[in-house]
């Protein structure tokens, strides 16, 4: 990999690219510290010092925006409106046919979704925010209130700067990562995500020290510690191994074509294969999974602490990230939509179709309906594999944290799961774009 971004900073337009690619992690950075006005930046800081200990939903937004959401900065919405707004248009675009032809009309089609995951998008930063101006308006730390203005049209003209302030860095946020999509490498959006997530790295590295700095003054209490941190970091590097494994291992479908002539020669009759990814789907039904399991968190921000008793305190309680509740919910969504994400990338017929056309045929399998039949159920197989793998990742955290009551770990399964995967894809890119500049034309 090291060699790799070695020789694509030789290249000079990859260099450019790198660079912008840079500045644009900067200026992403810059905003995360940057404090929203009208907010009590030390009481907050206090709050969620308090909520990052239980591990909720709310450390897992405060996560992915690398702690911008614990500090009430202009980025505290991080890219979590931009990827909700990508699964509805995506649900969107299966479940109504006027989406479904548009997304079919090409290059001019895509655009016209691509404006209307915009206006989603602000929209639900909208949301997302004015929910979180009311958790912040509700919540106080040792008797501070955490907005500043409370009462009168103080708290009107406070409450609108707020939340329009949340809402313009979740719109910056998705401009800036469609620069990196049109001038810099990468995905832009996995990019951000990418480095929201580092910047936790050294939050993750101090707690473990306090961990073992307890273990150290009471060893009679917290001697239980000297086990656990260093099984954290085993874990750790045991998981990423998996995940570059996993994303590497395939299920090849052998292929082959018969002899044609055309003209005076001969075409065909080559063996080939059909190349389907254990984890195909990567880490996006881990990511709609969790967008779908905050909404209770998001419309508990909305009540903020007015729920103490009754069935909405047990059901909040149940849908709290270290519930479990959580826990069921979250393994049946990864499966779902890991078949989801596999149905909308993958038509059997169509491949079938496509063989049968190019005169290819799997060997032991007749054309046509047995041949979609056959790759629909390798199919089934290997995304059920990817799917207890992927939700294996996204639990072990949960179990890890119920099992040693580490529940405060910024870097979990999924973090690393998004580490790797778009370390992997943005030098894959770049091998891609490197191999494209040094290809000799006929002219060479």
């Amino acid at each position: 990999m090291f060699q790799t971004i070695k020789n694509a900073w030789s290249i000079p337009d990859l260099r450019k690219k790198i660079l912008f690619t840079l500045f644009i992690i900067m200026v992403f950075r810059f905003g995360a510290v940057i404090p929203v006005p009208f907010l009590n930046v030390t009481a907050l800081k206090g709050l969620m010092t308090t909520v990052d200990k239980t591990g909720s939903a709310l450390s897992y937004l405060d996560m992915l925006s690398g702690g911008a959401f614990a500090n009430g900065t202009l980025f505290a919405m991080s890219v979590t409106p931009y990827i909700n707004s990508s699964i509805i248009m995506q649900l969107l675009t299966v479940a109504i046919p006027a989406l479904e032809r548009l997304a079919k009309e090409g290059e001019e089609g895509r655009k016209r979704i691509g404006t209307m995951t915009r206006y989603v998008t602000v929209g639900l930063g909208l949301i997302q925010g004015t929910a979180y101006f009311f958790y912040l308006r509700n919540s106080s730390y040792q008797g501070v209130p955490i907005a500043k203005y409370t009462k009168g049209w103080e708290q009107v003209f406070a409450a609108f700067v707020i939340i329009m302030a949340f809402t313009a860095g979740t719109a910056l946020m998705m401009w800036l990562g469609e620069q990196i999509n049109q001038k810099g490498i990468g995905n832009g959006i996995s990019i951000l995500l990418f480095s929201g997530i580092v910047a936790r790295m050294p939050h993750t590295v101090s707690l473990l020290g306090q961990y073992l700095q307890a273990a150290n003054q009471d060893a009679s209490t917290y001697g239980k510690y000297y086990f656990f941190v260093p099984m954290f970091v085993v874990i750790f590097l045991l998981v990423i191994w998996v995940i570059v494994f996993m994303n590497d291992a395939e299920r090849r479908i052998p292929v082959q074509y018969a002899k044609r002539m055309v003209g005076r020669k001969m075409y065909g009759g080559q063996s080939s294969h059909i190349p389907i990814k254990v984890a195909m789907s990567g880490v996006m039904p881990i990511i709609f999974a969790s967008s779908i399991l905050s909404i209770p968190s998001t419309i508990q921000l909305f009540l903020g602490n007015k729920v103490t008793t009754g069935f909405w305190k047990g059901f909040f309680e149940a849908f709290s990230s270290t519930g479990w509740m959580y826990s069921f919910m979250y393994f049946l969504l990864i499966i779902m939509f890991a078949y989801f994400y596999v149905t909308i990338q993958y038509n059997p017929v169509e491949m079938a179709n496509n063989l049968r056309q190019n005169n290819g045929t799997i060997p032991g399998i007749r054309p046509g309906k047995p041949t979609s039949d056959f790759i629909a159920k390798i199919l089934s197989k290997i995304t059920l594999i990817g799917a207890l793998f992927l939700a294996v990742i996204a639990l072990l955290p949960i179990g890890f944290g119920a099992a040693t009551g580490m529940h405060n770990m910024s870097i979990g399964g999924t973090s690393i799961l998004i580490l790797v995967g778009v370390a992997l894809e943005t030098v894959k890119q770049m091998e891609s774009q490197m191999m494209m500049r040094h290809y000799k034309g006929f002219l060479d």
